[in-house]
């Protein structure tokens, strides 16, 4: 009887284990191969016939769409590049120039995946209608009040995602590296 009560309670510990693990991978965006390039982060497989159990199941729960691996990368940036992250009361810089890629956008989501709402109905920006410096640069600011030049408003949220698609694009299809150029900077300006 001893044995049989001993059995059941490891077997519930393990499932537990299991479970807990599993919902731990699900909700907080731990999926294996992982492509980091400052506060950006993709998983260059999520699009693919090679994707992970954990990425299938996050994209399942999620129901978001994974861009295909032949068409281009999805990167997630949840912090700044020194780690704080994103509220949506505070002003926040995105500057620097893009890897190589035909067209991408940049879009601010809420944590659980919705546009954010603001006044003027600008959710993101494109490669097309970015204004850039003389030398091809750009600085785009992520603030609740409006900024002069490109201004991607918050609406005060208390956090939000940063979501940098690039289409066509060298980065993780061949290579799984960041070597073809880097990622735009974030950078906290006030708060």
């Amino acid at each position: 009887m001893r044995l049989l009560f001993g059995s059941c309670f490891t077997l519930l510990i393990a499932a537990a284990l299991g479970l807990g693990a599993t919902w731990f991978t699900l909700t907080r965006g731990v999926a294996f191969g992982a492509l980091t390039v400052g506060a950006w982060t993709a998983w260059p497989k999520s699009g693919s016939a090679d994707i992970d159990p954990y990425a299938r199941a996050m994209i399942a729960r999620t129901g978001e769409l994974p861009t295909g691996m032949g068409d281009g990368i999805a990167f997630y940036a949840h912090t700044d590049n020194l780690g704080n992250v994103f509220d949506g009361r505070c002003t926040f810089s995105i500057s620097g120039m893009t890897p190589a890629a035909r067209y991408w956008t940049v879009t601010l989501y809420t944590p659980e995946g919705r546009l954010v709402a603001n006044t003027i109905d600008r959710h993101g920006f494109t490669s097309e209608e970015i204004v850039r410096d003389s030398d091809g640069r750009f600085t785009i600011t992520v603030a609740p009040l409006a900024r002069p030049g490109n201004w991607l408003p918050t609406g005060g949220i208390e956090q939000f995602v940063l979501v940098w698609r690039l289409y066509d694009s060298a980065i993780g299809v061949a290579s799984r590296t960041a070597k073809e150029g880097p990622m735009p900077a974030i950078e906290r300006r006030g708060c």
